[in-house]
């Protein structure tokens, strides 16, 4: 038996022991050459052309020509691989040339940000892989560190700066996961966004009626909806929004303030 007090322990499942390199693959599979690897990354493959909902250790197993009980030797569930499939997928962080040029906080969460947004948008069905607890691969805990490296010096305590990462990822993640949806609708429907658009407005136009709507009425009546996209303009505002938040929540634990109102004020 394995000693649970060994370099392995015992609370991390056997293919994530050996993502950690905590343990050897078996150095002999039911087919010759099958290895994590391999297996991971014939998901991957799957996963990249198919989505995920494709994903299963049977097809897996197909694509490597092998059976699908030879997979559980690596990798005990589904779940499990789907862990490994987003480590692989989403790799390490980049060095953040704000932290490099002392930039400061601000500048410095808003590229790991958007270098998390590039790596999800790189691959979609990352994001459809429901969230099973805290990081715990190697990549997803050098993320996390990058985040809380961006926040060094800013003088927020320990509890407060995972909070803030938390939030910021939050929304990295939902952004991207709607603006992929979006972008998935217009590609279904044929036309160009704008054309999309466009068609929405006049749809509302014709269903709001101004005393039961009036706030959309006023946002039909402004015009904003005929405005050229910017496809980066929601994911922009949000992180200044955020950010700001973030930099009243500072100053607040720097000289004891209340944090200025950032909500909705009252006319």
């Amino acid at each position: 038996m394995t000693d649970k007090n060994s370099a392995g322990g015992g609370d991390l499942p056997a293919s994530l022991e050996a993502a950690w390199g905590l343990r050897d693959r078996p150095a002999k599979g039911p087919k010759p050459g099958l290895s994590l690897e391999r297996i991971v990354a014939a998901a991957v493959g799957v996963a990249a052309d198919d989505g995920l909902a494709a994903v299963s250790m049977g097809r897996v197993a197909q694509e490597l020509g092998a059976s699908t009980m030879s997979l559980y030797r690596y990798v005990s569930a589904k779940d499990e691989l789907y862990v490994l499939m987003q480590e692989t997928a989403v790799g390490p962080p980049e060095p953040l040339a704000a932290l490099k040029a002392g930039a400061g906080w601000r500048a410095a969460l808003t590229e790991w940000a958007s270098a998390q947004r590039d790596r999800f948008r790189a691959n979609l069905w990352v994001l459809r892989i429901p969230v099973g607890g805290p990081p715990v691969t190697p990549n997803s805990l050098a993320w996390w560190e990058q985040g809380l490296q961006a926040l060094e010096g800013s003088g927020l305590d320990e509890g407060d700066k995972i909070s803030v990462i938390l939030l910021i990822s939050n929304f990295v993640r939902s952004e991207a996961l709607l603006m992929s949806d979006l972008a998935a609708a217009v590609t279904a429907r044929g036309v160009s966004p704008e054309e999309v658009t466009a068609s929405y407005e006049r749809t509302l136009r014709r269903l709001v009626d101004p005393e039961r709507h009036a706030g959309i009425a006023r946002l039909l009546e402004s015009g904003v909806m005929s405005e050229p996209d910017d496809p980066e303009y929601e994911f922009t505002f949000g992180m200044g929004v955020l950010l700001d938040g973030v930099e009243a929540l500072i100053r607040k634990a720097a000289d004891g303030s209340p944090a200025p109102d950032v909500g909705v004020k009252s006319a």
